[in-house]
């Protein structure tokens, strides 16, 4: 099991059982074996500026079998290498590495190192972390110089800015564009066609910039434009506005034609359409007041009766801008604000609530409203300002509500609780968990869970990529308490933690109690078959299976019978030894582990149970005469349990139709039954017998008459004795020939041009001749013949024997190409290669009056000597081997001289020796004791001249100290720890006789 500590010991076994065991081991603790990571993948450069550096890099592709704990950053500041000229330089010292992150490392793969000098340049590297040290480190290519990038202005219109934006009159218009840039460009709005309203507020920060008009109308339309410019460059872009309005009153009204009964108007557009398109005109008459020839005023009208003053009535309406249509997104910390202009006769009551609950004005939350617009702020959000914010608007007129999706994006709050423990046992639990209930605005991608135990505080990562809402936790030491928490995790970063209580690791269980009732049911000479019961308790959990141990009646120790578990209460102990008595007991195992032992069962001997034995094979006749029948059958394939000891052989003449036991016991596995009427037919069986009785007869015999068999002469050989019989040479072999034939034929063995009587030993039976061969040798190879004949026929085997011997001596060696410093020796293959091919040959050489030195070994049959002494005398030979050896030699005889190119060099010059003392000192040579001595003396003499030394006329004979050596052209003397004593006296030469070669005598000159 992981993280367990063992230790082991190993006994040995034989056919005799098992031996004593071993000295236990040292403990070892099973785990994976686990190395530092490999180096981070991919590290590079995202981004810098004259006082950072930004990297980003990916995962190892090889974690070292752990989990990788975190990364560490360095640096150090680049040296670059001196151009290389003819002066020396100085080596380079490149600058130490200084750490970036803490010593343990972070956990992201990510970072923005500041503070650094303006112009500098600096290298970087990163290397992973893991419980078995620091990985492998990744150099960032290149290195970084710290100083502002230069980029052109960027701006970047979504798809609503593209388009036509609308907005009602009365309303806010609001131009928000992203930007890019460095150095931060300079921002520019303006009206194309116009000036820019002094109702515009423009707000600009590095990455954004936004125009902002409050109460626009009609003439708020039309283009704007968006200028930015820094050192790298300029870039702009338009944005079409409209706004939406009342069209103005229609152009030029007048009266076209009047009749008694009707009139034609006809006017003009308006001057402006509104920021719509005029969709029909609406006309109104009156009639004016008229004089009558009765005076200016009539009699007054009835009275109309009580009016009330009251109003004009519309009901409440919201304009809000449409990115609030769909879900807005802000980021925590940021500020969240909501416009939206309102309108309605009488003034609508604005109220503002928060997923159902009207809104709390706090320090962060504020609400502003006047007669045409409201709005709600949210400054420094925070992940529970998600939710959907709606606006509501009431008179007499009726209500109008407006919802408003926001979410703040942040890194995902706690998961939902609490945070189960189930499953738990010695080693292992299962965690789970709902997933948080703030997402901070994007998915969970996966969860991290962490552990610790109660005694200590360090938490220690579990899995860091769970994408379930529940893991199993494996690994857990027993006994020992825990704390468990759970993080999630979005593309925002790691959320808040989630945190069980602590739970201590135990087994919910106990081991089982003993099996019972272990007895043996079975017993054969080497097995026994083994039944129990099954224990009382499981101790709660499932029995998975049975150990079963042995004990010998003599011995001590249990050997355990079964390497894997045995489902089953019962199974067949093996291997046992014969007439050996053992005890058994058995173990159950749950998932806490072993149970006690068994109480043993009785004692049992392994024994083959006896019985009688099975019936011998169908007997066969193999020969018959005038009075009696041979017959042969095989033993029965199970003896019983008990030794065979014999056999009964039962015969039944066909005229008496009923069995006689022809003999009673017999141990042979072949009889011949005797005292047979001539020429009558009967039919046998056999039985076999132990100690416990005899078997069932056998199969019947085919009926034989007794009677004189003939049969032709023939050969009963396989087909072994018709391959090739190879031997080696010097050793004896022996051709055994078995043959059938009645009358028993006569034998005669042959070979071409051999006596074989005399050479070998020929033995001969009815039934077979053999011959035989006493050290044999390559003229012993060949083709043999064994025949055999009588009056009934005669039938002939050939046999080939193949010696194998070391081959016979190259011939025709010759010596060709003869100069001052080599020889070319030529021969032939060697007229006997000893029964097999020749793989090589040896060439050898010598000089006269000293030893044969080899040369070569060649497959070819030619060969240059080379490095041959000019004048020198030298005799060759050549050696043929195959696989039985090397053969005899085939030498040169004749002494030859190499020559030089003049041929008139035939003999030795002579020269009388002498040494050469030029350069050397006259007088004494001084030297410091226990120092070494070497000098060279140039000598001349031809030939070679004998060196003697002595001292005081008495001859030094060389030693380990002092040692000489004599080449043709100096004379070297080695004095070894010299000690203070007088010095040499005296060095003689002498020199050989020399002979003088008769030139005649070497024809190949």
């Amino acid at each position: 099991m992981t993280d367990h500590f063992y230790e082991f010991r190993v006994a040995a076994e034989n056919e005799a059982g098992i031996g004593d065991l071993s000295e236990l081991s040292l403990f070892y603790r099973a785990c994976d074996a686990t190395t530092p990571p490999g180096p981070p993948h991919h590290p590079k450069v995202t981004d810098y500026t004259k006082s950072s550096v930004s990297l980003s890099w990916g995962k190892p592709d090889f974690d070292g079998g752990a989990y990788i704990k975190g990364y560490i950053v360095e640096m150090r500041e680049y040296t670059p290498v001196p151009e290389s000229t003819e002066a020396e330089v100085a080596p380079v010292v490149e600058k130490e590495w200084a750490m970036c992150t803490p010593p343990t490392g972070i956990q992201a793969t990510k970072l923005t190192i500041t503070d650094l000098k303006e112009g500098g340049e600096y290298q970087f590297r990163i290397c992973a972390i893991n419980s078995e040290g620091v990985g492998e480190a990744a150099n960032v290519s290149g290195s970084v110089v710290t100083s502002d990038r230069s980029e052109a202005p960027e701006i970047e219109l979504d798809a609503d800015l593209r388009k036509v934006v609308s907005v009602r009159a009365g309303g806010t218009l609001r131009l928000f564009v992203t930007i890019r840039g460095r150095p931060e460009p300079a921002v520019k709005w303006e009206r194309v066609e116009g000036m820019l309203t002094e109702r515009a507020a423009i707000d600009t920060t590095s990455s954004y910039t936004m125009l902002v008009i409050d109460n626009v109308n009609r003439f708020d339309s039309g283009k704007y434009s968006l200028t930015l410019e820094n050192s790298s460059g300029t870039k702009s872009a338009i944005v079409a506005v409209r706004i939406l309005d009342t069209p103005s009153a229609p152009q030029n009204f007048a009266v076209k034609e009047l009749k008694k009964d009707s009139v034609t108007l006809a006017w003009d557009t308006p001057l402006t359409d509104g920021g719509s398109k005029i969709t029909n005109y609406i006309v109104e008459k009156r009639e004016s007041v008229r004089k009558n020839a009765a005076g200016l005023f009539s009699e007054p009208s009835d009275n109309t009766g009580p009016i009330t003053v009251k109003d004009d009535v519309d009901p409440p309406r919201i304009m809000m801008d449409v990115k609030f249509r769909e879900t807005v997104f802000v980021k925590a910390g940021e500020t969240l604000k909501i416009n939206a202009d309102l309108a309605g006769r009488p003034a609508p009551v604005v109220s503002w609530t928060k997923d159902g609950k009207e809104i709390e004005l706090r320090a962060r939350i504020q609400i502003v409203t006047t007669d045409t617009s409201t709005s709600v702020i949210v400054k420094d959000c925070i992940r529970r300002d998600s939710g959907q914010y709606a606006l509501t608007l009431q008179n007499i007129a009726g209500a109008v509500t407006m919802p408003i999706n926001c979410v703040i994006i942040d890194k995902p709050g706690p998961s939902a609780g609490p945070l189960q423990i189930t499953g738990l046992t010695a080693e292992e639990c299962t965690l789970s968990w709902g997933p948080p209930q703030e997402a901070g605005g994007a998915d969970i991608t996966h969860y991290v869970v962490e552990k610790r135990e109660t005694s200590r505080l360090a938490w220690t990562l579990v899995k860091g990529d769970v994408t379930k809402t529940y893991f199993k936790v494996k690994g857990l030491q027993k006994g020992n308490e825990y704390i468990f928490r759970v993080l999630a995790v979005n593309k925002y970063g790691l959320g808040e933690a989630l945190e069980s209580d602590a739970v201590k690791v135990t087994d919910p269980y106990t081991i089982a109690t003993a099996p019972a009732g272990v007895d043996v049911t079975a017993i054969t000479g080497d097995s026994m078959t083994l039944t129990w019961c099954k224990p009382a308790s499981d101790g709660g959990s499932p029995i998975i299976g049975y150990v079963i141990e042995r004990r010998e009646k003599t011995g001590m120790r249990w050997i355990r019978v079964n390497r894997d578990l045995v489902v089953e209460c019962t199974t067949v102990a093996t291997k046992l030894r014969k007439a050996c008595e053992y005890d058994f007991r058995v173990y159950a195992e749950n998932a806490a582990g072993l149970s006690p032992p068994s109480e043993p069962s009785a004692t049992f001997r392994a024994m083959d149970p006896l019985v009688v034995p099975s019936r011998p094979t169908k007997p066969k006749i193999i020969s018959s005469t005038k009075d009696s029948v041979s017959i042969v059958w095989k033993p029965p394939a199970d003896d019983g349990g008990a030794p065979i000891l014999g056999y009964s052989v039962i015969e039944s003449p066909e005229e008496l139709a009923r069995w006689v036991e022809a003999i009673p016991l017999t141990k042979s596995l072949e009889f011949t039954i005797t005292g047979l009427k001539t020429d009558a037919k009967y039919e046998f069986c056999v039985k076999a017998i132990n100690k416990v009785g005899s078997s069932a007869r056998s199969p019947y015999s085919d009926g034989a008459a007794a009677m004189d068999r003939t049969a032709e002469p023939s050969f009963d050989v396989d087909i072994e004795m018709r391959k090739v019989l190879i031997v080696k040479h010097g050793t004896a072999f022996t051709l055994n020939v078995p043959f059938k034939g009645k009358p028993v034929p006569s034998v005669e063995w042959a070979k071409e041009g051999v006596d074989l009587k005399v050479r070998g030993t020929i033995e001969s039976t009815d039934s077979s001749t053999s011959l035989t061969i006493e050290k044999s040798n390559r003229n012993d190879s060949g083709e043999y013949s064994v025949t055999i004949e009588s009056p009934l026929g005669k039938a002939t085997l050939p046999m080939v024997v193949k010696v194998l011997d070391s081959p016979g001596p190259p011939v025709n060696v010759k010596v060709s190409a003869v100069t001052r410093d080599s020889a070319t020796l030529t021969w032939e293959a060697p007229e006997n290669d000893g029964g097999d091919a020749v793989k090589a040959y040896h060439v050898e050489k010598r000089e006269a009056s000293k030893k044969w030195v080899k040369c070569a070994t060649v497959r070819t049959m030619t060969h240059t000597i080379k490095s041959l002494r000019e004048g020198a005398e030298y005799f060759f030979r050549v050696r043929a081997e195959n696989h039985a050896g090397l053969s005899t030699t085939s030498s040169f005889t004749t002494a030859f001289f190499d020559i030089t190119y003049h041929s008139a060099v035939l003999f030795y010059f002579t020269e009388a020796p002498e040494f050469d003392l030029t350069n050397y000192p006259k007088n004494t040579v001084y030297v410091k004791a226990g120092s070494d001595l070497t000098f060279e003396i140039p000598l001349t003499g031809r030939p070679m001249p004998k060196v003697t030394m002595s001292k005081n006329n008495v001859v030094i004979k060389g030693s380990k100290r002092l040692l000489t050596e004599v080449t043709p052209d100096s004379l070297i003397i080695t004095l070894n720890e010299s000690i203070s004593t007088r010095p040499l006296r005296r060095c003689s030469l002498s020199m050989p006789v020399v002979s003088v070669f008769n030139l005649d005598y070497y024809p190949w000159f």
